[in-house]
Formats: structure tokens, sequence, C-alpha cells
């Protein structure tokens, strides 16, 4: 009896070793942020970043900085309250300009008016592109496996598919901002800043690599292929610029 107790419980120990080896990365729930207007209020969990607190409400972390009176390197506390909208105050500021302007506008003295010139043809002013000096590249090799959906409520990115364990790597130069699995739905997620526009995310890893305030280079290793929703390797991409989910495909080289 004590040899079938002793044998039951090592397959038991087997299997528990067997499920936590093979479920890095492992999740059921898709990549998501949340949907609708942002809660007036967030209160900052253990592991949050200013930048996961935006990428979860889909929000410019500059304007949560902005609103909570939060300056660079945007360091945050648990239990900390965040302002996810500007306060009624900012919004009364900003509405009421107009009226003072026009209220000094009535107390000057009426002139006559001037000529009109005549219209000259415009020329557009050069504007430059906020992603000069980016050089994009692919996170995983393999195919893509969903695409992105600009509707809001399907995919924020792509997902590709690949091999358990192969290399992650970054899309383009710059600093690690969220190293962790606190957002629903992407595993372990790695997000790096790369300016001030542009923000990519690197989820359903088996391993993260990389630390937060790590600056990394364009191809640089930062993680490994875990599974995805479906249980197999995959790797999802998100690329979001100023805050805003915007298509992986229009940004990286043709495969």
């Amino acid at each position: 009896m004590a040899r079938r107790v002793l044998l039951g419980l090592g397959v038991l120990a087997f299997v528990a070793i067997g499920c936590s080896e093979f479920n890095y990365g492992r999740h059921d729930l898709r990549p998501r942020t949340a949907t609708g207007p942002p809660p007036q209020v967030y209160i900052v969990r253990q592991g949050d970043t200013l930048f996961s607190v935006a990428w979860r409400y889909g929000l410019d972390y500059r304007s949560i900085a902005r609103w909570n009176g939060i300056a660079s390197p945007y360091t945050i506390y648990p239990k900390q309250r965040l302002r996810l909208r500007p306060s009624a105050t900012l919004n009364r500021q900003v509405a009421e300009r107009p009226s003072r302007v026009k209220s000094a506008a009535k107390s000057k003295p009426l002139a006559k008016p001037s000529p009109v010139p005549k219209p000259q043809p415009s020329v557009p002013a050069p504007v430059a592109e906020p992603d000069s000096g980016i050089v994009w590249r692919w996170p995983a090799e393999g195919t893509v496996l969903r695409h992105f959906h600009a509707d809001g409520a399907g995919m924020r990115g792509i997902t590709l598919q690949g091999q358990l364990g192969e290399p992650i790597r970054a899309a383009a130069a710059g600093r690690v901002v969220y190293s962790g699995n606190g957002l629903r739905g992407y595993g372990n997620l790695i997000i790096v800043k790369h300016n001030g526009t542009y923000i990519t995310a690197y989820g359903y890893n088996r391993e993260l690599l990389v630390r937060e305030g790590d600056k990394v280079r364009v191809g640089q290793i930062i993680a490994r292929m875990g599974l995805g929703p479906a249980h197999q390797p995959a790797a999802h991409f998100e690329i979001r610029r100023n805050g805003k989910p915007v298509d992986p495909l229009r940004y990286l080289p043709p495969p």
C-alpha cells in the first residue's frame, strides 16, 4: 500500500514539474487594452509603470504625466492615485480663454479696416517625419498569424508564428520602460520606448532578458518566444504612435 502511495505521489510530482516546464508564456486571453473611456482615477499596483498604465488604457504617457504633475523619469508608486482624464479645472480654463480674448478686444477703439491683400499661392512648409531616424526590423522570424485591426475591438498588433524559445529582438533602438506580466492577456511582456512618439510591445514571452531602464539596440535579443492563446509558439508585437495603436506592417520592412 505504501509503495502505491509513493508511486502516486511520484506521478503527481512529475506532472506538476511538466506543467511548470511548459507553461512559460502560456495564457488563455488575447492581448487587450481597455475599451471605452478610461476611469477618472487609477490606483497604481505593484509592478506598474507610467508606460504600462498608459498602454492599458490607450493613452499617451505624456498626457498622464501632465495631468498628474509627474516629471521625467516618470516614477510612480503602488497605491498612488493617477488621474487618467484632464481635471475639470483644466477644461474650464481652456474653455474660458476665448471669451477673455473677446472681452479684451471689445474695449479697444474700432480702427478703420485695412485693405485686404490679394491671396498669394501658398507653399507648404516642410514637415519633419516624427519617425525619421528609426530603423525598424522584425522582432521575430515566422509568418503572420493574426493581423492588425483598426476598429479597436480586434487585434492591436500582429501575432507571429515561430518556435518555442526562439529569440525575440528589439524592433528598434530604445529604452525598456516595462518588463513583467501585469497586463492581462499579454503574458510576459516587454515595452520599449524609442522616442517621444513611438513605443513597441512584445508579448507571449517564455523568458524576459531585459529589465526596466535597460537600453537596447535594434536587433538585440530581449526575450524568448513563449506560447500564445492557441497554446502554440507565437510572438505578439505592437507599435503605438503617441499612445495609439498603428499597423506594424506599415513600418516593418518587407519580409
